[in-house]
């Protein structure tokens, strides 16, 4: 871990799903603390359970069991207006499809996400950031794959958070093309400070991160501290 107490906090977190008339543990048993500033990557399989913990952390779902904290405050026993507050102005999501909504242009996909918090950055000054200022007035369709992916980070970014949760964010590029996406993760986290968690089942991108979990059957099975991170440039896979 990093200096200083964990801003976010999971203790023994198990979540469990009744599919028809099966019931599916997703996280068994999980503990995680998150630094304030810090850059980690989580790295497991598909269905390993990370999107759960993801959800969990960002507060789109409640466990089952166990224990959930933000800056001391418990999210497991928030209201549905507290999480609301909390997904608005704390946390920013970035999927492995970017989710725009096809109608409005990159500008205005940004800009939906700067009206939802209460302190934004300027959607132009975002989108310029993530090298996007020549293509503001397109729509998704007339963007790449690599493009529509950079709108969507400028999306979550706009918003200020304090957390980024970028859930598999290379998932659907080529190895240049993702590169790129995780050279703007790291700005963000150099940049802004923003807390940034990625997860993925491509172990390379461990190697940018001071601290790696790996999961495995709904489990967080080892953390490991790398004392040589290396730029997104240098990443092959």
């Amino acid at each position: 871990m990093p200096s200083g107490e964990p801003l976010w906090k999971l203790e023994q977190v198990t979540k469990t799903y009744l599919m028809g008339q099966v019931l599916v543990t997703a996280l068994q048993e999980t503990s995680l603390e998150i630094a304030e500033g810090e850059l980690m990557v989580i790295l497991g399989p598909s269905g390993s359970g990370k999107t759960t913990l993801l959800n969990l952390i960002g507060g789109m779902d409640v466990p089952t069991e166990g224990k959930i904290f933000y800056s001391g405050e418990s999210l497991e026993k928030a209201d549905e207006k507290r999480l609301t507050a909390y997904r608005r102005d704390v946390v920013g999501f970035v999927f492995q499809f970017s989710n725009l909504i096809p109608d409005l242009t990159a500008l205005e996909n940004v800009a939906l996400g700067a009206a939802l918090t209460q302190r934004p950055l300027s959607p132009e000054k975002v989108l310029e950031e993530v090298g996007m200022a020549d293509r503001m007035g397109h729509f998704p369709a007339q963007l790449s794959g690599g493009e529509q992916q950079r709108v969507a980070i400028a999306r979550a970014l706009v918003k200020n958070p304090r957390l980024l949760l970028c859930d598999e964010p290379t998932g659907s590029l080529d190895c240049s093309t993702g590169k790129r996406i995780l050279e703007l993760l790291e700005r963000a986290n150099r940049i802004y400070g923003t807390t940034v968690v990625i997860v993925s089942h491509n172990a390379a991108i461990g190697r940018m991160a001071k601290r790696i979990a790996r999961m495995s059957s709904g489990r967080i099975t080892s953390f490991s501290e790398n004392p040589s991170p290396v730029s997104p440039g240098e990443i092959e896979w």
